[in-house]
């Protein structure tokens, strides 16, 4: 029954174009929210190379600062005189 009834409706011309016009907006609206969700997916992999950049620098100066270090306590007390630190 609601086949028949469907079929029906969609043989008029206006209904059929309100047919397509439904069609063209659900396509329309269903690409700005999968644009949406493509800005949010890259938006938060921008944020996490971003915390992964200031994590490696971070690294890399402790790699630094280790190997600038004094290697024994004779070199420690040299730099202490010589006024390094």
């Amino acid at each position: 029954m609601w086949g028949s009834l469907v079929v029906g409706l969609l043989a008029r011309p206006w209904a059929r174009r309100v047919a397509a016009i439904a069609l063209a907006l659900l396509t329309i609206t269903l690409f700005i929210i999968n644009l949406r969700r493509t800005a949010e997916r890259a938006g938060r992999a921008a944020e996490r190379l971003e915390t992964l950049e200031q994590t490696h620098a971070i690294h890399r100066q402790m790699l630094d600062a280790a190997a600038r270090r004094p290697r024994s306590r004779d070199d420690l007390l040299d730099r202490l005189r010589g006024g390094e630190f």
